[in-house]
């Protein structure tokens, strides 16, 4: 409990304090109350990184966890071939850091050094640039989605696991296939363990960082500093000095995760039940 209110409780605490105050080159630092909230709520910046993540969230998270699916149901089927280095090697990304990942990835988009500058060298022709103001988010998306698959699968194969296999051979008997089992027996039993990793992704999608600061050297002009929420607290605080706006923001985005992920989990729990 002490280790707990110590490193989650207490830096909580500060900002909260920090929030509640403005610091000024003339006239120092004073209290402002709920002043900073009510900036943060009509901050256009704030709206428009939270509506691209909310947009990264609705178009990655379904991709990720539906790869993650049919990569854990292969595994589980018994079917495929070498199924033990295929789990580890889906996996592996996931222990790759995020800063590694993103920087090879940025190094494979780049169009002058990179992969797809060889592609063009090679083939002659001009392909997109994954770097622009255009594919950005759908680079990162790209990312995010090879690093986290494997957690996700492992997840979805962990549930699969602990289900009775009587259930498969009585199915079997009564003449089902493949498809029907899948159907009717695997996917019920993981629609707890979807919920879990859907609410994981929804929070990890509203935390998006790492990618976004590692890119913007390769990429300044498509990632702004209000890029996302946490990357504009971030600018805020470090390149800005706005200490107290910078926590006032990271309070008002953690409070909407919050909300956000326990609605997603109210819904779950009713359609369980």
């Amino acid at each position: 409990m002490a280790v707990f209110a110590l490193v989650f409780l207490a830096p909580i605490a500060y900002s909260v304090y920090l929030s509640l105050f403005r610091t000024q080159l003339i006239g120092g630092t004073t209290f402002v109350g709920a002043d900073n909230y009510v900036k943060a709520l009509g901050d256009p910046q704030f709206w428009s990184a939270f509506g691209r993540v909310a947009l990264f969230l609705v178009v990655q998270v379904p991709i990720m966890l539906f790869l993650a699916l049919l990569v854990a149901l292969a595994i589980d089927s018994g079917r495929l071939y070498g199924a033990s280095f295929f789990r580890i090697s889906v996996f592996l990304p996931y222990a790759v850091p995020a800063v590694v990942a993103a920087l090879m990835w940025g190094f494979m988009y780049g169009t002058r050094f990179g992969l797809i500058g060889n592609l063009n060298d090679l083939l002659g022709v001009s392909l997109p640039d994954p770097l622009s103001s255009d594919l950005i988010l759908a680079s990162i998306g790209n990312i995010v989605t090879w690093e986290f698959v494997g957690y996700n699968m492992l997840i979805l194969y962990s549930a699969l696991r602990v289900v009775n296999p009587s259930l498969y051979e009585a199915a079997e008997m009564d003449g089902a296939g493949q498809l029907r089992i899948v159907w009717a027996i695997k996917l019920p039993a993981l629609r707890g363990a979807l919920l879990i990793a859907t609410i994981f992704s929804i929070i990890g999608s509203f935390q998006l960082f790492n990618e976004p600061a590692i890119l913007r050297d390769l990429a300044p002009n498509a990632i702004t500093t209000y890029f996302t929420p946490n990357y504009y607290a971030y600018s805020l605080s470090f390149r800005g000095q706005q200490f107290n706006y910078s926590a006032t923001v990271a309070i008002v985005m953690g409070v909407i995760t919050m909300v956000i992920a326990y609605v997603v989990q109210l819904r779950g729990m009713r359609k369980g039940a």
